[in-house]
């Protein structure tokens, strides 16, 4: 049910699972820290005063949280349900680092420990990924220097999925997968500025598919 009760109680679940109070949450959106305070949800007359959209908008976005967790949490349903959970770190690291040697095991997964962290939303699946930051032009205007994509070593890679690829040559680039054989992998630019590519299959160290950017 949508009721004034039910927004105030999601927000209280909110703070709650992130392990804050209503005011440590409106401090991570940005907010004024009294922002979602018990004194402010009445009015003096005793009128129910609701939290803004542009509030809501501001604490789903900071918590990594979907609208459909947030709604599941006005319905008062269990955190399992509402497949609410804390966000997960995951490395994050450059082309530069993604290209020199011994920082993967064979699946293409970093190793290793002391790398950079962003935090992603859980969505309760097994399959481990990772964050790779953009490096150069030659995926333009998909993907720009300085965006974020997620890769995931273990997810299957068909034809026409965007990839990052790793050489034994120690080169890594993010392409469009055009056509894999038993003997050629052939990749192809997005941008027309460069040229599509094709290799050897014994020439790739991995390839890993790109699920999706944070721009």
């Amino acid at each position: 049910m949508f009721s004034h009760e039910r927004v105030w109680a999601a927000i209280d679940g909110l703070a709650e699972r992130h392990k804050m109070t209503p005011s440590g949450l409106a401090r991570r959106a940005g907010l004024d820290p009294t922002t979602f305070n018990k004194s402010k949800r009445l009015a003096a007359d005793g009128r129910p005063r609701w939290p803004s959209t542009e509030s809501i908008a501001k604490i789903i976005d900071a918590t990594n949280t979907t609208i459909e967790q947030f709604t599941a949490l006005m319905s008062g349903r269990s955190p399992a349900a509402a497949s609410l959970l804390a966000p997960a770190s995951v490395p994050l690291l450059g082309f530069a680092e993604a290209g020199a040697g011994g920082y993967f095991d064979d699946s293409g997964f970093p190793v290793g420990q002391g790398w950079d962290e962003i935090a992603l939303p859980q969505t309760g699946g097994a399959e481990p990924v990772y964050a790779l930051e953009v490096s150069g032009q030659s995926m333009m205007p998909l993907y720009r220097d300085g965006d974020i994509v997620i890769v995931s070593p273990g997810a299957s890679v068909r034809r026409g999925d965007r990839v990052v690829v790793r050489t034994r040559a120690g080169e890594v680039m993010a392409k469009i997968l055009q056509r894999r054989t038993s003997k050629t992998v052939e990749l192809a630019s997005v941008n027309p500025d460069y040229p599509d590519l094709q290799f050897a299959v014994d020439d790739i160290e991995w390839i890993a598919r790109i699920l999706w950017a944070s721009q």
